[in-house]
This record gives C-alpha cells, sequence and structure tokens, in this order.
C-alpha cells in the first residue's frame, strides 16, 4: 500500500551551490559575501514548500549514485519529503546548478546541467502513490513521466498543478492535462504569441484548464475568473535576498491554498505571502515559511 499523501511532486531536483556576490562579474574576479550549498529543482523545491505548509509531500524524480544525488535526497527527506518514489541510477551523475545573486537587488543568474543522469520514465511512476494525492505538481521536467502521470491523475480525479516556465518536447500535450495552468510571462507570451500578458492569458484558457494564470515577479500576478482578470500584487518586503525559488514556492502557496478555497484571489494572495517571505534569505528553499509564518504575514498586510 503506497504511502498516502496530499501532494505530489514530479520533476527536476538538483544540488544548488549558491553565492551572494557584491556584483556579478564578468571577465573579474569578486569575493563571495555569503555562500551555502542545499536542494534545488523547481518541482522539488514546490514539493518542500507544501511540505513547510504542514501538506504531506512525496517527491518523484531520478538521481544519481554520486554525492550530489545523496545530498539531494538527504535534504528532501530532512523536510518531511517522501523520497520512496525517486529512482537511483547508482552510475549516473545527478544535476546541479550554480547561482550567482546580486546583493543590492537579490536578481540571480543560474548554470544548470543534468549530469548524465536518464528521467524517470512512465514504467517507473508510483501510480499507486498519485492516486491517493489530492494533487499532483508538474514542472514539465521528465516530460513522458509527467504525461503519463497526469492522465492518470486526470482519471482518478486528482488535481495536476502545472508550473509551466521552459517550453520543451512533449510540453504542449502536457499542457492539456493541467487543471492549474499558471505560467511565466515568458513561457506565455513564447506559447501563445501575444506580447500584450492581457490577451495571453485569455489564449492560455483554451488549454481547457480550470484555472490559468501569469506570475510577473515584482509585477505580481494576475489569474482569469470567469472571463475576467483579477490581478495581485507582490508584497513588498524589507530586503529582497535572494529571488531563487521565488516562482516555485508561489505556484506551492497557490495551490495549497486552492484545496481549501475557490476564493482565487485568496490563492494569489496566499502564493505571493509564500514567495514575498522566502525571498528575505539566501536559497531556493531556506526562506521557506511555515503555515503559521504565512497566516501571521496576510495578517499584517
Amino acid at each position: 500500500m503506497a504511502e498516502k499523501t496530499d501532494f505530489v511532486g514530479l520533476g527536476f531536483c538538483s544540488n544548488d551551490y549558491l553565492a551572494t556576490l557584491p556584483n556579478i562579474p564578468m571577465d573579474s574576479k569578486v569575493q563571495i559575501l555569503e555562500h551555502l550549498i542545499q536542494g534545488g529543482g523547481p518541482a522539488a523545491t514546490s514539493t518542500v514548500a507544501a511540505s513547510r505548509l504542514g501538506v504531506k509531500s512525496a517527491f518523484i524524480s531520478s538521481v544519481g549514485g554520486d554525492e550530489a544525488g545523496k545530498m539531494i535526497l538527504s535534504d528532501l527527506e530532512k523536510e518531511g519529503v517522501s523520497t520512496g518514489a525517486i529512482a537511483v541510477r547508482k552510475e549516473q551523475t545527478s544535476p546541479v546548478a550554480y547561482c550567482w545573486i546580486d546583493a543590492p537587488s537579490g536578481k540571480r543568474s543560474v548554470a544548470w546541467t543534468r549530469g548524465d543522469l536518464t528521467e524517470i520514465t512512465p514504467d517507473e511512476l508510483d501510480y499507486e502513490l498519485i492516486a491517493n494525492a489530492k494533487l499532483l505538481h508538474l514542472d514539465g521536467h521528465h516530460t513522458a513521466a509527467a504525461i503519463a502521470a497526469a492522465k492518470f491523475a486526470r482519471k482518478n480525479n486528482v488535481l495536476v498543478n502545472f508550473d509551466a516556465g521552459t517550453m520543451r518536447e512533449g510540453v504542449p500535450e502536457l499542457l492539456t492535462y493541467a487543471d492549474i495552468l499558471i505560467t511565466s510571462e515568458e513561457f506565455a507570451r513564447k506559447v501563445t504569441g501575444e506580447s500584450d500578458l492581457d490577451k495571453a492569458i485569455f489564449k492560455l484558457a483554451d488549454t481547457g484548464a480550470k484555472v490559468t494564470g501569469i506570475t510577473m515577479g515584482e509585477l505580481g500576478s494576475m489569474v482569469l475568473a470567469e472571463g475576467k482578470i483579477l490581478r495581485c500584487p507582490a508584497f513588498k518586503v524589507d530586503k529582497v535576498v535572494d529571488t531563487t525559488g521565488a516562482g516555485d514556492v508561489y505556484h506551492t502557496g497557490f495551490a495549497v491554498r486552492y484545496l481549501e478555497t475557490s476564493d482565487l484571489m485568496e490563492c494569489m494572495r496566499f502564493g505571493s505571502a509564500v514567495s514575498a517571505i522566502k525571498c528575505g534569505k539566501l536559497g531556493g528553499r531556506t526562506g521557506i515559511p511555515s503555515r503559521q509564518e504565512v497566516d501571521e504575514f496576510l495578517k499584517k498586510h
């Protein structure tokens, strides 16, 4: 019997090396202000956020048998995320990412590699784990497995939440299985051919998703509700330390609140709060808040 969880993430995971710099150099040297090593990846960080928010969570992916892979698993397990559905490729190397954060703005540059790791396949999926979930969260990676998982989730009345950020082979098909489809502004423009986001969001709705939306960084987010666009500004915070993972945890916050209410503005506010609090610390996961912290933040803002 598979472990029952409410939030199952499926997608990319990596080991991240992060450094805060006084400025991001080009053909020069600079002294690091702060650095750390921690697990990363869009869907993996989203799943950690769900666990921090008090939702029973599990993650599906693949990792190598190297030290980076061991750290990825260890970081997830320390967060209370079930890793039993992650395939370990003993002879392969795990994905890693190098993140440089500009101290004055909190904005970052990321260079990453998959290593030689092969993606998880549809026949390796733990379908019972998915069937027992309330929500399946996808980031577009491991695309063949993601499509199979999304189809299965649909048949078993499990909500499919798709954080669409990068266009790759198979993603157009994956879009058609999303119940909650919230994309980055870059993705929205690319997939719809519309530079105007107000027009793009209506075209995104043609996928048939129950909820369609677009995230716009410091400009906030928008969703389509009964033919009208709802807009939620981003929360202002005293100091933005690092924006790494801000979008990932927004999607988690939105999805977790969506399981509780049909009020889409409230879902956006909750997601924005999770994202804003996260940006106060270095790393995609370090600043992810607990449910109590988010509720207290929203009372004050």
